[in-house]
C-alpha cells in the first residue's frame, strides 16, 4: 500500500515540476520555460521594469541574450559566469532565489558580451563630424547645461508695461539700475549653467550678453557675464564619446534586429505569440 501511495506522489510531483517547467518557447533548440520567465520578471522589477506586458518582454529578452551570446560566442566575448556573478554583485539587487540569480547571472552575461561587441565591432568604425558634436553641444546645453559659470540679473514679477521698458544696458551694473529705476529689486547671481533649473536654462537659451530675456511667468533675465570653467575643455572629448556611443548603440539595436531574425524562435504557448 505504501508503494504504491509512494508511486502516486511521485507522479504527482513529477506532473508539477513538468507543468512548473512548461517550455513556452526555444531559441536555436534551447528551451525557454515558463519558470524561466517568471525569474525575468522578477528580475525586471528588481530593477523597476513593471508593466501589464512584463512576461512577453521578459521572453523578449531572454531570446535577445542567447542571441547576443550565441554571436558573441564566434569573438570569444562572453564572460564566465563568475565575471558575470562580480558585476551582478555591484547592482545591489537584494537577496535572490535560485532560480532568479541564475537569471540574473545569465542576462549580466549578454549584456557584458554584447557591450564587448559594441566595443570591438561597432565603435571603432563609427566617424563624428564637427556638425555633430555641435548638434550634441546644443542638445546638452538645453537638457542639462554646460561647465559655464554665469552671471544673471533675474526680475521677478514684472508686469508687461514694466518690462517694454527695459532697454538693452551698457552694463550690468546699468541694468541693476535701470531695473530699479523702474521700481524692481534685481537680483544678481553667478552660477554653473548645469546648475540652473530647467526653465530657467530654456529662458536663456540663445539669449546674448546683456539683452534681456522675453516675461516668463512674471521673470525676466540678462545675461551680464559669461565663461569657461576648466571642465570645459574636455567637453569636446566627453561630447564626441557621447555621440559615438550614441550612433554605436542605434547601429547595435538594428543588428540585434537582424541576428534576432536569423535566429530559430518557435514560441508554443500563443499567449506570447505577437
Amino acid at each position: 500500500m505504501k508503494k504504491i501511495l509512494f508511486a502516486i506522489i511521485a507522479i504527482l510531483c513529477s506532473a508539477t515540476m513538468a507543468q512548473s517547467a512548461t517550455v513556452v518557447a526555444t531559441v536555436d533548440g534551447k528551451p525557454i520555460t515558463d519558470t524561466d520567465i517568471t525569474a525575468r520578471t522578477k528580475l525586471m522589477a528588481r530593477q523597476g521594469k513593471n508593466s501589464t506586458d512584463n512576461r512577453r518582454q521578459a521572453l523578449q529578452n531572454i531570446i535577445d541574450d542567447n542571441v547576443k551570446l550565441k554571436y558573441a560566442a564566434n569573438f570569444n566575448a562572453v564572460p564566465s559566469e563568475k565575471d558575470a556573478a562580480a558585476e551582478l554583485k555591484h547592482m545591489n539587487l537584494g537577496d535572490m532565489s535560485a532560480s532568479e540569480r541564475a537569471m540574473a547571472i545569465s542576462a549580466m552575461r549578454a549584456n557584458i558580451a554584447w557591450q564587448v561587441i559594441v566595443a570591438r565591432t561597432i565603435m571603432p568604425t563609427i566617424d563624428i563630424e564637427s556638425e555633430d558634436i555641435g548638434a550634441e553641444r546644443v542638445s546638452l546645453e538645453r537638457e542639462h547645461g554646460l561647465p559655464i559659470e554665469m552671471t544673471l540679473v533675474r526680475l521677478v514679477d514684472v508686469p508687461e508695461s514694466v518690462a517694454k521698458q527695459l532697454s538693452r544696458p551698457k552694463s550690468c551694473d546699468d541694468a541693476m539700475d535701470m531695473a530699479t529705476r523702474l521700481g524692481g529689486e534685481p537680483q544678481k547671481f553667478t552660477a554653473i549653467q548645469y546648475e540652473l533649473s530647467p526653465e530657467i536654462r530654456e529662458q536663456i537659451a540663445g539669449l546674448g550678453r546683456l539683452n534681456w530675456s522675453r516675461v516668463r511667468d512674471g521673470n525676466i533675465f540678462l545675461i551680464c557675464d559669461s565663461k569657461k570653467t576648466k571642465e570645459y575643455g574636455k567637453l569636446d572629448e566627453i561630447i564626441k564619446q557621447n555621440a559615438i556611443y550614441k550612433k554605436s548603440m542605434f547601429i547595435a539595436d538594428q543588428q540585434l534586429k537582424q541576428l534576432r531574425r536569423k535566429a530559430v524562435v518557435i514560441i508554443n504557448d500563443d499567449r506570447y505569440k505577437l
